[in-house]
């Protein structure tokens, strides 16, 4: 699938879906509020994303994505030893009221975890936890999964602090209106914690890899990987960044509040493509 200023071309069947909608005239699916984070590593002079490829059997399944999912009723609590940016500035950076935006933050942190083994929290404000792939630290994960605890009381339990700042708000997209279920997305880059390491554990999840940004654009393209248009656009993005440090420098000037909905347009000539907007 390429994409350039002019949008990208809109696959047959999401065509024929969105036509039925229209025909149909029902109300579009309100989005759920999600988070997802494209964890980073340095690989040599150049960096690598992680990426993980949802299972057939669910929604988006086959797909190339980044790990991440929706906001859980947990992500809310206000009781949590927080570092970096307080809510009411994240707030400012996501478009959204202080609560919502911990909430955001913190589902980006929780499903991380979740989905990569990789926890972006320590013991104070300054540090970073170190190796979390252990058995104990495993069995908690999966108590988390499984929403037998939730986050503020797994970091509450561990005596450490969410480290917001590790989070570099990027983008938001929302699924269009024709779509059965639709997510309004925060987008978050990340640089993998040193002594820290990513594990296949998700049950969402049937491949994982890392990979440079510009590689999975070329796979993407030959037709080897997978991927929406939200991740290769964001792909994209990163590897204009240059280096990781280009990358944090993009981020501080990213408006990650206005929201991005790709639009169908059905001309009356010419085929059919998703305009970004």
């Amino acid at each position: 699938m390429t994409i350039d200023s002019d949008g990208f071309a809109a696959p047959p069947a999401l065509v024929e879906h969105a036509r039925r909608f229209r025909a149909e005239g029902g109300p579009p699916a309100r989005p759920r509020v999600a988070a997802t984070v494209l964890l980073l590593r340095p690989a040599g002079a150049d960096f690598e994303v992680y990426v993980i490829r949802r299972v057939a059997a669910m929604t988006f399944g086959g797909v190339y994505a980044f790990p991440g999912g929706g906001v859980d009723p947990s992500d809310s609590q206000a009781h949590l030893d927080w570092a970096g940016p307080e809510p009411a500035a994240w707030a400012g950076r996501l478009g959204v009221a202080p609560d919502a935006a911990q909430a955001v933050v913190c589902a980006a942190a929780r499903e991380v975890f979740e989905e990569s083994g990789v926890l972006l929290a320590g013991p104070d404000a300054a540090t970073v936890v170190g190796d979390v792939s252990g058995d104990d630290w495993e069995a908690t994960r999966q108590d988390l999964v499984a929403r037998r605890r939730g986050f503020a009381g797994l970091l509450a339990e561990r005596a450490l602090t969410l480290r917001s700042e590790l989070l570099l708000p990027w983008s938001r997209w929302i699924t269009p209106e024709f779509e059965p279920r639709r997510f309004d997305t925060y987008f978050f880059v990340a640089l993998l914690p040193a002594g820290q390491r990513t594990r296949d554990v998700s049950g969402e999840a049937d491949h994982t890899m890392w990979v440079r940004p510009e590689d999975a654009l070329g796979r993407a393209e030959a037709g080897e990987l997978t991927m929406l248009p939200p991740t290769l656009v964001t792909l994209a993005q990163v590897a204009a960044a240059g280096d990781l440090a280009g990358v944090a420098r993009a981020s501080a000037t990213r408006d990650a509040a206005t929201p991005i909905t790709p639009r169908l347009d059905l001309p009356e000539t010419g085929e059919p493509r998703f305009v970004l907007h």
